[in-house]
């Protein structure tokens, strides 16, 4: 059964955003050096989108499964919250974030892309995924974006939410 869209209610009732990183904010994929040394490619666009929340109290949050310099550099680079490491525990670690914050979690958009984000997009009132997200996450999701992940993305579900604000 395919979730309902989203309506412009929904997106104006988002008051935090959390955001899976690699293939939200890159194109899911990587440039490794021979010293190991990772590089991805993310949309500068996707900054802008994310200040614009920010002056309107929206709160924004990366959330990556694994560590990776790279993942942190681009946060503190956008001064993004950054929480990554959690192997298997997205979802315990999404849970503690909205308790910790006291948000209803129908008031959380959550942004991914591949099964590992699946139980944080069934956890929230806003699931989201990028337009070349896997299969089974576009399933879950109630919006799915017109660009793919590192190509705007981010920017395009920033947008929306400022829009439903600007009306």
């Amino acid at each position: 059964m395919t979730p309902p869209e989203l309506t412009a209610r929904d997106l104006e009732s988002v008051a935090f955003v959390v955001f899976d990183f690699d293939g939200v904010f890159t194109d899911n994929r990587v440039l490794v050096a021979q010293d190991g040394r990772e590089s991805v490619w993310c949309s500068r666009a996707d900054g802008l989108g994310l200040q614009a929340l920010s002056k309107m109290g929206v709160g924004c949050l990366v959330l990556s499964t694994e560590t990776n310099p790279v993942v942190s550099a681009r946060a503190a680079k956008l001064q993004l919250e950054c929480v990554q490491g959690l192997g298997e525990g997205k979802r315990a670690a999404l849970r503690k974030i909205l308790t910790e914050r006291h948000l209803d979690a129908k008031t959380v958009a959550f942004v991914g892309n591949d099964i590992n984000d699946l139980d944080c997009l069934r956890e929230v009132g806003v699931p989201i995924c990028v337009a070349d997200a896997y299969p089974e996450v576009m399933e879950v999701a109630r919006f799915v974006t017109r660009r793919p992940g590192g190509f705007g993305a981010v920017r395009e579900v920033c947008d929306l939410i400022v829009a439903t604000r600007d009306q």
